[in-house]
């Protein structure tokens, strides 16, 4: 292989490596997988839609690109196209008032399923319940795309087979590959500016210690992984509560949200010096909207709670802590270089970090017609699950603001060999109980 052929690993990617437990669990295993499902109403070719699915393939390079691990010797390389596995299933005998359920079950069957580490990195599984009424889920590996990335799929594999059945050509943008991204990543920041940031977060970070919060079971008792997942319905009058307070004191919604969390997290703790971890966007400028890679970032949000007397000050100071990490964001690999000490929580022996993420993405398809077939996302989910995709280590919050539909859907993933299932449900309720007091009585 040639030199010109081993693409360097993007930053994120690079922390990937730091948990790397080998091929068979971790961030490089078969269960770190990225599962997105979406109600289909019209004819749908399976074959066509094969071939769909293939020029996708063929347009994004990360679809197709491994990461080799070789000691220190890391990098990635790019495979030549080929088409996905497309399975499908026949759904024809659930009756039509169970099939809500039944869509539900099918993404939870392809959540719990195991993934060989061969391109394209990208599965696909048709449920069809009739001949123009079917449920698509996508199973894509982490290391290849990102929740933004799975829209753009979805997009691009409608347009596809709309011009496939069509016979014109798909009628898509010029697109930038992943590749491109990590030489921009290395090359755009200058030093000033870096060394800024890192300055930024070397004192934000003094003295921090990440709130992690109590397992049920050690470390040390090296119990058999399983991510599970709890999925949870914020009510239309607290999310209506919570859109109204994020306006009134110029706030996101992702700002009063994890505001509530920081006090869940001072009730769980006793503390009031408060530092989350959660997941951003590491997209970069805006030529790479279009995409698809594993673009996210981490970053630690430090809040002192000390002192507050209103869930409206609370908000104030996270508000505050969330606009100087967005201002000095960097690659999460920078900011732990420079403060080591804080990745202890990442190995604890009877405590685990608790992450957590807001989804409010501008592009999500909602009873949206391309060509002769409709798509829907599914993003009304409320099924347990005892085996789900990998988090690595910890558990991770995902609240997803669903406006159209006037509600927040949640989920907390969690590893189950530490955390008792019947704990995260408890911990839910909390959550839900704080979120509604707190935003219902801000002052």
């Amino acid at each position: 292989m040639s030199a010109a052929d081993r693409i360097p690993l993007s930053f994120n990617q690079e922390h990937m490596c730091t948990f790397d437990e080998g091929d068979d669990k971790g961030p490089f295993g078969p269960r770190y997988n990225v599962v997105y499902g979406w109600r289909l109403r019209g004819p749908v070719d399976v074959e066509v839609l094969r071939a769909a699915f293939t020029d996708v393939v063929t347009r994004h390079e990360a679809l197709r690109t491994l990461i080799v691990r070789d000691g220190e010797d890391r990098y990635q390389v790019v495979h030549p196209p080929s088409t996905p596995e497309l399975a499908v299933h026949d759904l024809s005998g659930t009756a039509p008032e169970d099939r809500e359920t039944r869509a539900e079950e099918l993404l939870i069957e392809a959540e719990s399923g195991e993934f060989d580490m061969r391109v394209p990195l990208i599965r696909a599984v048709l449920g069809r319940f009739g001949d123009d009424h079917a449920v698509l889920a996508l199973i894509v590996h982490h290391t290849a795309v990102d929740g933004w990335s799975m829209q753009l799929i979805i997009k691009e594999v409608a347009e596809c087979y709309a011009a496939r059945r069509e016979r014109r050509p798909p009628e898509l943008p010029d697109v930038r590959q992943y590749q491109e991204f990590v030489e921009w990543e290395r090359t755009s920041t200058s030093e000033q500016a870096l060394n800024r940031s890192r300055s930024y977060w070397r004192d934000k970070l003094a003295g921090a210690r990440i709130t992690a919060v109590r397992t049920d079971f050690a470390r040390s008792a090296d119990r058999p992984k399983n991510t599970s997942v709890e999925r949870f319905l914020v009510s239309p009058d607290v999310t209506v509560a919570t859109l109204e307070l994020a306006r009134a004191t110029r706030s996101s919604a992702f700002m009063v949200l994890l505001s509530a969390y920081n006090v869940l997290l001072r009730e769980l703790t006793g503390q009031t010096d408060i530092t989350v971890t959660t997941v951003m966007s590491g997209r970069g400028p805006s030529r790479f909207e279009g995409t698809i890679g594993s673009f996210f970032n981490f970053a630690l949000l430090r809040t002192d709670l000390d002192g507050t007397t209103s869930f409206r000050e609370v908000v104030g100071r996270t508000r505050r802590t969330c606009l100087g990490a967005f201002s000095n964001a960097i690659p999460f690999a920078r900011v732990m270089a420079d403060s080591p000490e804080l990745a202890g929580a990442f190995g604890a022996e009877e405590s685990q970090v608790f992450a957590f993420q807001v989804f409010q993405f501008p592009f999500v398809m909602a009873a949206q017609r391309v060509g002769e077939v409709e798509y829907s996302e599914i993003r009304r989910r409320l099924l347990p699950a005892t085996v789900s995709t990998d988090i690595p280590d910890g558990a991770l919050w995902t609240i997803d603001i669903d406006p159209a539909g006037g509600e927040m859907i949640g989920q907390l993933q969690f590893n189950s060999n530490r955390t008792d299932a019947s704990t995260v449900r408890d911990l839910v309720a909390r959550f839900q109980q704080v979120l509604k007091q707190t935003v219902s009585t801000p002052d």
